[in-house]
């Protein structure tokens, strides 16, 4: 992939997530990508598990929203880090903004793991 193609990659990741589209997000995710939350002790292997965790983390907020990224990709290793801020809108309207890492290893088309570094509480918990 390119350093454009990453990117793009990324983009599309966290507008599934944004919009809450699990069909489109696993679609980026190799079948038995390992998902973790680093800053939190979380450890997800599989489009099951992980599906999951998405699941809970839009039951429990009215939005969530990525954005202000800077992506660093790197091509010839197959990796591409990108920091964003993320807001949380809870249910009663209370806003949750958070600087975020992520760390994505690409296999083809697809991250085969997403590591997350997060500030503040764990919105991606195990279920």
């Amino acid at each position: 992939m390119t350093r454009d193609e990453q990117i793009a990659l990324v983009e599309r990741y966290f507008a599934a997530v944004d919009s809450q589209t699990l069909e489109t997000l696993l679609e980026t995710l190799t079948e038995e990508c390992v998902f973790t939350v680093e800053t939190h002790g979380v450890r997800l292997v599989g489009h099951e598990a992980i599906s999951g965790m998405f699941r809970r983390l839009w039951a429990a907020h009215r939005a969530v929203l990525h954005h202000r990224f800077t992506h660093v990709p790197d091509p010839d290793a197959g990796r591409i880090a990108s920091r964003f801020t993320v807001e949380n809108t809870d249910h009663d309207g209370s806003l949750v903004t958070k600087s975020n890492c992520n760390f994505f290893e690409i296999e083809g088309a697809r991250f085969s793991a997403v590591a997350v570094y997060m500030a503040g509480p764990n919105t991606l918990d195990r279920g």
